[in-house]
């Protein structure tokens, strides 16, 4: 069955080459620069709320320190910044608040995104990471 005889021949034009979410826009320097500010403003008030109830803080935050590293190729920054966006946003496929499983997708997000350019992180940069997040994590 072709997409023209389909009951709805449109249901994926959303991601098709220039429709509204293009995946090849995503390397976008536009693009990255508005990931970029969105993680820049979000992503430490949000490890600060959830550093103790989420297991991969350490590595969001891991992954932002790499983001930042100048040795750090711009497509693998590209995708690293697209998943933290994903992590500091409000709106997600299953909301944060929902008790057990509200990071799952969060957490499907970061494994994506680490199996693709998870061999950028040093450990400089989780040695960082680990100790921010302790520090988060302790009693006031």
């Amino acid at each position: 069955m072709s997409g023209r005889e389909k009951a709805s021949p449109d249901v994926n034009s959303a991601f098709a080459p220039g429709g509204p979410l293009d995946p090849s826009r995503a390397l976008v320097p536009s693009v990255v620069r508005v990931n970029e500010r969105k993680v820049a403003r979000g992503l430490w008030p949000k490890l600060r709320k959830v550093a103790a109830h989420v297991p991969f803080a350490a590595e969001a935050l891991a992954v932002w320190y790499c983001a930042r590293d100048e040795e750090t190729p711009a497509a693998a920054k590209g995708m690293m910044l697209a998943a933290l966006a994903y992590f500091v946003m409000p709106a997600d496929v299953i909301p944060d608040v929902i008790a057990g499983i509200g990071y799952t997708d969060d957490a499907a997000v970061f494994a994506a995104m680490l199996a693709l350019v998870g061999k950028n992180l040093k450990p400089r940069h989780r040695t960082a990471a680990k100790a921010a997040v302790e520090a988060l994590r302790a009693p006031d």
